[in-house]
């Protein structure tokens, strides 16, 4: 069985909100009049001891994002979640997926903040970068139209910040500084390894492939996420390479327990609150005008029709299951599962191996997580079940893993 690389990844949910039909959206618009920071207290330092225990068990990674104002993800700021972690464990390796770009006024703030985080954990830091949801630009009051453009300027100021010397001018349409000079550099060179997370946009898509960036499909059915593979080793290929498993992840929570019956008890109740209410956004919140291409938006609707996806909301525990948005199962469902991933669609990494889902509580997540690494991991590893990590493996997106990718010979002429 091909190998697959595991990362462990919790949401950080705030699960104590009214019932769904109480409120139009657990985002933008959900008052903060429910959030109790007393349990909030407890649940962040609850959901750190899992990112922790990820290490204990073997994980190769674990990982954290970016949100704001809901009680789906609340982790506003991922780089303060990222140097929770990083203080309290020595060598996994810590996903930031991602630093939503376009949303920071100064881009150099998150080129600083990833490259301390970087130096302090020697070495450990993927640096994911994100858009942002469209929830998130009704949020922070920001240009949706501009959303792309900013994005991809702001990544180009902070690579050039992380591998040039400075101080040295920036004149861009989006951000005007004299003086780029950040303190300090990164620990990895030539920079942290880049992600680009994404749901099927085809400018995002093409430009991971170009850059050789490992790309991550997010909460989509499996068809969608082969769908969208195959135009990345599209795009690949007019590179003039072939991509190594590396750069494909899927984002796909799991959960296991000893049957499939007891995995379907304890889980269902759990996934139906994240697709049901955590994922509860009115279109005209997950799509604000200009924040999508006509030609993304375009495919995204033939997609759509042609995989018959449906809203979150209107997806039953059965589709969710029979689609894989989510795998549940006892360890051989679950690995026979993830071998269509590896064997039919080339993927190497999975983002959301024994995840904390919805308002999961702990004791369950720990059982996840312990069944997953003891009975699932070892059948997509070397004899020893060792964490990549320990065996030397080079960090997806890195210099060193981009080495395996395979060059394509120029077709003949004809």
């Amino acid at each position: 069985m091909k190998e697959l690389q595991f990362f462990h990844f919790g949401l950080m949910p705030y699960p104590h909100i009214p019932p769904p039909e109480e409120y139009e959206s657990t985002w933008v618009t959900l008052s903060n009049k429910h959030y109790d920071p007393v349990e909030g207290h407890r649940l962040y330092n609850e959901y750190l001891d899992q990112s922790v225990l990820a290490e204990k068990l073997g994980y190769d990674g674990t990982c954290v994002n970016e949100h704001h104002q809901n009680a789906y993800g609340t982790m506003p700021d991922p780089n303060v979640m990222a140097s929770h972690i990083v203080a309290r464990t020595e060598k996994i390796r810590v996903g930031i997926i991602g630093n939503a770009l376009p949303l920071h006024e100064n881009p150099l703030r998150v080129a600083e903040s990833v490259a301390m985080l970087d130096v302090m954990s020697g070495g450990r830091i993927i640096s994911g970068f994100v858009r942002g949801t469209g929830m998130e630009y009704h949020s922070l009051r920001a240009n949706p139209a501009h959303s792309r453009e900013r994005f991809w300027e702001a990544h180009d100021l902070i690579m050039k910040a992380w591998t040039e010397d400075g101080p040295f001018e920036w004149r861009g349409k989006h951000f005007d500084i004299p003086y780029v000079n950040p303190w300090p550099k990164p620990y990895q060179q030539p920079h942290p390894p880049i992600w680009l997370p994404g749901q099927g946009s085809m400018e995002t898509i093409s430009e991971a492939a170009k850059r050789r960036y490992p790309f991550m499909m997010v909460f989509a059915p499996l068809a969608f996420t082969k769908f969208n593979y195959d135009m990345y080793r599209r795009a690949a290929e007019e590179e003039g390479y072939e991509p190594a498993p590396e750069q494909l992840a899927f984002c796909t929570g799991t959960y296991v327990a000893e049957t499939d019956e007891i995995a379907h008890r304890e889980a269902k109740e759990h996934i139906m609150w994240l697709f049901h209410r955590g994922l509860k956004v009115p279109d005209y919140h997950f799509f604000p005008p200009g924040y999508t291409s006509g030609k993304s938006l375009r495919g995204m609707l033939i997609g759509k029709e042609k995989f018959n996806i449906k809203d979150h909301v209107d997806l039953t525990y059965e589709e969710l299951i029979d689609q894989q948005y989510v795998i549940v199962g006892s360890p051989e469902t679950v690995v026979e599962k993830l071998s269509v991933y590896t064997e039919e669609l080339g993927a190497g990494i999975l983002v959301g191996a024994g995840m904390q889902v919805g308002d999961m509580p702990n004791w369950k997540v720990v059982k996840n997580m312990t069944l997953f690494a003891e009975e699932v991991m070892p059948h997509f590893r070397p004899p020893g079940n060792k964490p990549a990590w320990e065996r030397g493996v080079p960090v997806p997106g890195s210099p060193e893993s981009l080495a395996g990718t395979t060059r394509l010979e120029p077709a003949p002429a004809a």
